[in-house]
């Protein structure tokens, strides 16, 4: 969940739902993202801000830390150069607003239509939009601009604008219009190179704007620094107070190794002014770890670093995995007894297995907010269904079983210190419609202010449950891919289902619907085949002994039938033929071995922008892979390429030079020789699928023929040359030119103003997966699994009805 508060007048103001997103240059903010069970807190600081603001915002974080029991990561934000992380908050981008606190403003406020202004649209995956003045004079062509006038939304694309731009912009354009305007704004779309086509739109922004004069100006380079371009000067500094005054002095130079972190102190890492991260000790005394913020803003001045220098700030046991990777290794503390051995959690290898001392959690209130745990999970639950829009309660004999095509509200009642506390948990399936996730918000809200306001609300996104979720079902937690729980409704007919268990104790356990094919398999989980006769446990050789016992407590509610054992290489012929035949699967010996500490990396390559650049990418998933750019996987033994379909030559040729550089300037002193593995969009081997959960193999529909295209270098033992040059084999199947369309030019269109030859009933066959994905909401595979009158309400919703 998350909650914004603005600073007038020296005071904290909360900020409607309706306004997130937009930011007054003129302000700081502050802006909390999570839950009781994880919390980062950042302040954003508008350009044209004072600096008292600035200082109160950081005094509030401060505070808001202590308050919070010191776990949540902090982060300072600058107007213009805020984090991967903080974007990602604001999924369809940011819109910096002139003005603040000295000029009266009001925030937006629904359904008003006295407005106008022009905004002008920068980025791709992450797009902010920067009101400019409403005039020709601030066009130009390689960026695409938003005329706003309330009633109206006209986009004017550049002639040298990407389709990505586009489609982000048209995503920014959408969410004004059912957010500010409550739906009742038209959206227009002019094509800045085909301004004729389009005579009515230029009629109004020529009524607006004036009959243009002259050229166009040039594009504008993208000149935000690269956030993540790594530093071979790295240096720490110890942050210490034993003197009866503080003092900030430098420790170590790269590459750094853990035992310099001592708990009884605070750090700063430089990473030679690209950013400063800020380490806590969980002994440090309370003025360390209030100073340790303010110290790292007087650092960065001290050093003339830039003041947009990004900080983060994070306790002992909650370092990130950027933290991470700038020591040469690093094992976990949470080893503790009565807490069992700790791995990094997402990996396909061996997914963190915490077993929990409930004692212990109470004993130290620290630990519970590094394991993200209020309590055992033994509270009092309550489960609602979203039906017709309304709540239908469900009986416990159902509960732990999750349906891609519903949405549903779980209350969580628990008691600290003899007080009810509630925890509302909005689990939101992949395949609900957007009525449905609309409704079970609102069903939210008004259940919240049943309780006079005291849950914790958790918005849950399929697939991505947090530890105190799994841990209520007591490991039985089971998820199916799609279809509905409601009576009387008819889910996939009869067949094989596979489902892919992991937990050790019933505090981690869930099942996951995977496709029901051989390739779905992993040497290292156990997996639950069930057919119409007989449900098979196949056993992993990887598993352990508590994940077999996990799994077969979860079969016995998936189904009454006869269970039958199959070993890893022992399966019998019915096993292979329920599963349409065998296939190659996930079983690389070395993943059998416990984890690195060192979580993956993925980051974006791509220069859409005029200008190359590496973007970190958060909580890695498929749909993160976008089929514009390369993606480069870092899973610290090997380095991936991936290659979408539609990335340029010049992209995948400076991706290969970056990994090179990422390797030789990497501050732990990684090995020049890592294996650089390239693989091509639809062509993934198993070693790098596996790092990704329930990897679907048919997501992207590619013409397979040919061999999947691997290349790599170093250890490999394919090539052993230490040039600084990869080689990326042409990609075989791609699609042809022309075969996919903009969605500028299917939404919103009628049917006469559509391209030539376009089914009008059938406008997302003419959409690539990744622009289709974005409109709609699911996959392609996903939408055409959906019930007729549900796709026809995902096309409506995106305009293409």
């Amino acid at each position: 969940k998350k909650y914004l508060v603005v600073f007038k007048n020296m005071k904290m103001v909360p900020v409607p739902d309706q306004a997130f997103g937009n930011f007054f240059e003129g302000d700081c903010y502050v802006v909390l993202y999570g839950s009781s069970n994880s919390m980062d807190v950042h302040y954003w600081i508008g350009n044209s801000s004072s600096q008292d603001e600035q200082g109160a915002a950081a005094i509030l974080v401060t505070q808001l830390d202590e308050f919070l029991g010191g776990s949540p990561v902090q982060h300072r934000e600058v107007q213009a150069a805020e984090s991967s992380k903080f974007r990602s908050y604001f999924r369809n981008g940011l819109i910096y607003k002139k003005g603040g606190v000295d000029s009266g403003f009001r925030h937006v406020e629904s359904n008003v239509y006295k407005i106008l202004r022009l905004l002008h649209i920068k980025g791709r995956k992450h797009v902010t939009a920067t009101e400019v003045e409403v005039s020709w004079s601030s066009f130009n062509s390689g960026d695409v601009f938003l005329l706003d006038m309330g009633k109206v939304i006209v986009q004017w694309n550049g002639p040298q604008s990407n389709r990505s731009e586009k489609l982000k912009a048209m995503l920014l354009a959408q969410d004004v219009r059912d957010r500010e305007r409550g739906g009742r704004a038209q959206i227009g779309v002019v094509e800045g190179g085909d301004e004729e086509d389009s005579p009515e739109l230029m009629k109004i922004m020529r009524a607006v704007l004036g009959q243009r004069s002259g050229k166009l100006k040039e594009a504008e380079p993208d000149d935000t620094p690269d956030r993540h371009q790594q530093t071979a000067n790295i240096r720490l500094y110890n942050v210490s107070d034993e003197s009866g005054k503080l003092v900030v002095q430098e420790v170590a130079m790269q590459p750094l190794t853990q035992d310099l972190l001592h708990s009884t102190d605070c750090y700063i890492v430089d990473q030679g002014g690209s950013s400063v991260l800020v380490w806590k000790g969980k002994e440090a005394s309370i003025e360390e770890r209030r100073s340790a913020l303010g110290r790292a803003v007087g650092f960065i001045k001290a050093k003339n670093y830039s003041s947009s220098t990004n900080v983060e700030v994070m306790a002992e046991g909650g370092e990130s995995a950027m933290f991470k990777h700038l020591f040469i290794s690093w094992t976990e503390k949470g080893q503790t007894k009565g807490l069992g051995n700790v791995y990094t959690t997402g990996k396909i290898a061996k997914v963190e297995q915490v077993k929990f001392d409930v004692m212990e959690l109470h004993a130290r209130p620290e630990l519970a907010a590094q394991q993200r745990m209020v309590d055992d999970a033994s509270g009092q639950v309550q489960i609602w269904r979203i039906e017709d829009l309304e709540l239908r309660e469900l009986h416990p004999s159902s509960f732990g079983q999750f349906y891609g095509g519903d949405c549903y509200l779980v209350l969580y009642t628990y008691k600290r210190a003899s007080k009810l506390q509630y925890i509302l948990y909005m689990w939101q399936g992949r395949h609900a419609t957007q009525d449905e996730i609309t409704s079970c918000a609102y069903q939210a809200v008004a259940m919240d202010n049943k309780y006079s306001g005291v849950p914790v609300q958790v918005r849950v996104v399929m697939g991505k449950e947090p530890r105190h979720f799994l841990a209520i079902f007591k490991g039985k937690l089971i998820i199916f891919e799609g279809g509905t729980g409601r009576a009387g409704v008819t889910n996939p007919g009869p067949g094989a289902r596979l489902f892919q268990v992991r937990g050790t104790h019933e505090m981690n356990t869930r099942a996951t619907e995977v496709p029901a094919r051989s390739s779905s398999l992993n040497t290292n989980d156990v997996f639950l085949l069930k057919t119409d006769h007989t449900i098979y446990l196949w056993y992993g050789k990887g598993c352990s002994g508590d994940e077999r016992e996990m799994a077969k407590a979860v079969a016995d509610v998936l189904s009454r039938q006869d269970k039958q054992v199959v070993m890893e290489g022992q399966e019998p012929a019915e096993f292979w033929v329920a599963l349409g035949g065998k296939a190659p699967y996930a079983c690389d010996k070395r993943l059998q071995k416990e984890e690195t500490p060192h979580s993956p990396r993925l980051f974006e390559c791509s220069n859409q922008t005029g200008r190359f650049r590496m973007t970190e990418v958060e909580d890695l998933t498929q749909e993160d892979l976008d089929q514009d750019d390369v993606m480069l996987l870092d899973t610290w033994e090997e380095i991936f390429l991936w290659i979408g379909r539609s990335a340029n030559e010049y992209e995948t040729k400076e991706a290969c030079n970056s990994a090179l550089e990422y390797l030789r300037t990497h501050p732990a002193g990684r090995d020049p020789d890592t294996p650089i593995i390239s693989v091509k969009q639809g062509y993934e081997p198993l070693t790098f699928t596996g790092w990704f959960n329930a990897w679907d193999p048919q997501k992207w529909s590619v013409s397979r023929s040919g061999t999947p295209a691997i290349t790599a270098r170093g250890k490999t033992g394919l090539s052993t040359s230490h040039s600084s040059s990869c080689f990326i084999p042409a990609t075989p199947g791609a699609p042809r030119t022309g075969e996919y369309l903009g969605p500028e030019l299917l939404i919103n269109k009628s049917p006469n103003e559509l391209p030539k030859g376009v089914d009008p009933n059938r406008r997302e066959d003419y959409l690539s997966d990744v622009d289709l994905e974005n409109l709609l909401g699911c996959s392609r595979s996903g939408f055409q699994r959906l019930p007729r009158w549900r796709q026809n309400d995902l096309k409506k919703k995106a305009g293409l009805f």
